[in-house]
């Protein structure tokens, strides 16, 4: 990953130009980045940013310049300028900020389209959220707490652990001192959980199917620890006729309808005071290498976020 310098864009007719005053960093970055998830090379890394219209094709209509939007799911944020498909951009609440924006869109739909779409959470329900300070996790608990789910969150310091309480999460397991799966288990009477949410993938999968009652739901969403093996499906049958589903945001935002919807979800969520971002970690545009290194090596709780220089 280098920082250099690039023409300035122009705009396609169904495209604007934002000037990028925050771009989010994601593990979705890192995928990328290690070609996990590959891209044609060269690419300008980053799916999250948030700023301001400087440019619009001919054919927009639904956003002018000057006007406070963002966006995710669109490559090329980690850059003082990117041209971005304008059916993908929503308008920021005056109320927000533009590296609060940046920080809600990817991780701020993530959490909502998981709780409330991919595995809709009822009140009453037990869910297991892995990585619960991260920023997705945080959001989750939240959202989780809100809806009057039982959760219990893991994590691996008491930093982190009191992070998740005062989010909400009812039970904290530190996975570095305790074995999740026996203290889930315990938690649950042997019931198990009716959801996990698992970000980490290849050292907590095998363990949260063994936490899930029967007919549970095991929604893998990342793998900051590595992929997961492949997997026989008759061992879903074995563990309880589970179910497995491996999302993606993008098939949850798919039409301009169902982004808005999430997006003004989240949005006003965070304007209202219901739901609250910890933006725990600014960098420059040019230190992009460290942020991505400060999260693989799991160093950073909340949102991490560059800003460009201009």
């Amino acid at each position: 990953m280098e920082y250099v310098d690039l023409p300035a864009p122009t705009p396609k007719a169904n495209e604007a130009v934002v000037e990028i005053k925050a771009a989010g960093v994601n593990f979705i970055d890192i995928y990328n980045r290690e070609g996990r998830y590959p891209v044609q090379l060269p690419f300008v890394l980053g799916q999250e940013g948030a700023g301001i219209v400087s440019a619009v094709g001919a054919e927009v209509k639904n956003v002018k310049i000057g006007d406070r939007v963002a966006y995710a799911g669109v490559m090329g944020s980690y850059a003082e300028l990117a041209s971005v498909p304008a059916s993908r951009l929503v308008r920021i609440p005056d109320s927000l900020n533009f590296e609060q924006a940046a920080a809600a869109m990817l991780q701020g739909m993530t959490a909502h389209y998981l709780v409330k779409s991919t595995y809709p959470l009822k009140r009453g329900e037990t869910a297991l959220i892995h990585a619960a300070a991260g920023g997705v996790g945080l959001l989750l608990v939240q959202m989780a707490h809100q809806i009057g789910a039982r959760v219990i969150g893991t994590v691996s310091t008491e930093a982190k652990a009191d992070l998740a309480r005062q989010a909400g999460a009812d039970h904290v397991i530190l996975y570095t001192k305790t074995d999740f799966e026996a203290e889930t288990k315990k938690i649950t009477n042997n019931e198990g959980v009716h959801v996990v949410y698992d970000s980490v993938g290849k050292t907590t999968f095998e363990k949260s199917l063994n936490v899930l009652r029967p007919r549970g739901y095991m929604v893998l969403f990342g793998g900051c620890s590595g992929a997961v093996p492949p997997l026989d499906p008759l061992l879903l049958t074995q563990k309880g006729s589970l179910f497995l589903t491996r999302p993606s945001m993008g098939h949850y935002v798919a039409t301009r309808e169902e982004l808005e919807q999430r997006a003004n979800d989240v949005l006003g969520a965070i304007a209202a005071g219901k739901l609250k971002l910890r933006i725990e970690h600014r960098y420059p545009l040019s230190q992009a290498q460290q942020a991505h290194r400060d999260l693989e090596g799991r160093k950073t709780t909340g949102k991490l976020v560059l800003i460009p220089s201009t």
